[in-house]
Parts: C-alpha cells; sequence; structure tokens
C-alpha cells in the first residue's frame, strides 16, 4: 500500500468523507509535508480504493449545492488499514530528499558556492519550521496523533538544521586549510 492509499484511508476511518473535504483536511493537517498526496489524486485514489473494495462510494445530497459522493471504509478496508498502520510504524523507509544528491555531487561547486547554498537551504528549514509550528498552533487543540505527526516533522526539521549548520562550519574550516 502506497503512503498515499494509506493517507486516504486514515482520513476515511475517521469519518466518513467526500473528496473536497479530504482536501480540506490534508490542507489543514499540513499532511503534503509528509506525503505525497496531490489535490488532483484525490479522486483517483478513492475511486482506486473503491475498486479494491476498501472503500465505498455512496451519493449524499449536500446541504449547499449538488450531491456528493461520501466515502466509507469498509471491513477489509480497516483491515487493510490496521495492516498499513503497523507495517508503517514498524519498518522505516528511506528518505531520499534532493539534498543528498547535491552532497553527492559536492566537489562540482566552489566551496564558497556551497556554504552560500547551504546557508540558504538552512533559510529555508527554519522558515518551514515557523510555517509548521504556526499551523500547529493555529490548529489547536488537535488529537494527539496528529500532533505527534507535526512534533516528528518539528524534530526533523531541528535535526536537520543543525547538521546542516555543522557540515556549514566544517565547510568554512576545510576552505580555510585549503
Amino acid at each position: 500500500m502506497t503512503n498515499a492509499e494509506l493517507a486516504m484511508l486514515s482520513l476515511v476511518a475517521e469519518r466518513p468523507r467526500h473528496g473536497y473535504e479530504i482536501e480540506q483536511v490534508i490542507e489543514e493537517r499540513g499532511m503534503r509535508e509528509w506525503t505525497e498526496v496531490g489535490f488532483s489524486s484525490i479522486y483517483y485514489l478513492l475511486k482506486k480504493l473503491e475498486r479494491e473494495a476498501l472503500v465505498e462510494g455512496r451519493l449524499e445530497q449536500g446541504q449547499r449545492g449538488p450531491a456528493r459522493r461520501v466515502y466509507a471504509l469498509t471491513p477489509e478496508g480497516t483491515r487493510q488499514l490496521r495492516k498499513g498502520v503497523l507495517e508503517a510504524l514498524s519498518n522505516p523507509r528511506p528518505c531520499n530528499p534532493s539534498i543528498l544528491l547535491g552532497l553527492a555531487c559536492l566537489p562540482v561547486v566552489s566551496t564558497a558556492e556551497a556554504i552560500l547554498a547551504l546557508r540558504r537551504y538552512a533559510s529555508a528549514l527554519r522558515q518551514h519550521g515557523d510555517r509548521l509550528q504556526q499551523k500547529q498552533t493555529n490548529q489547536q487543540p488537535l488529537p494527539y496523533f496528529v500532533d505527534a505527526v507535526f512534533d516528528h516533522g518539528l524534530a526533523r526539521l531541528e535535526a536537520e538544521l543543525v547538521w546542516v549548520e555543522a557540515f556549514i562550519k566544517r565547510l568554512e574550516e576545510h576552505d580555510g586549510q585549503a
């Protein structure tokens, strides 16, 4: 099961939802920070999960506007969601941020260029952390598991920032010795 499918199942498991409501929750919770669910893929994923009998959709008349297709978890969907959650909690998966490729190719730029780029990277990490922290604060109180997602993301950002700043110092020292 993909991360996007697991995310969709988890949102439908909270309560039956229509696609637009799913998009709103994804946006509110900042889920695009940690899973690859694009706006355009929500309906594709819901239809795929419906074909696999993991969710079932039914038309419901909205309070305003046209009827919407609301999706609910099936018993098989619940089983697969539980299996996916336990798999995600048990097995770390490799994360392949582009900075790793940049580091692997470091010799093709000057040390000064690398330091400048890494300072921009560190600045972007700080700004991203500030936005994430603000998003978490603005939504309080959050369910403990949603709070944990924000906390994890913030901890990873902080750890990466510490590493980047230490590596910049290392590059500066290396450049001074050359």
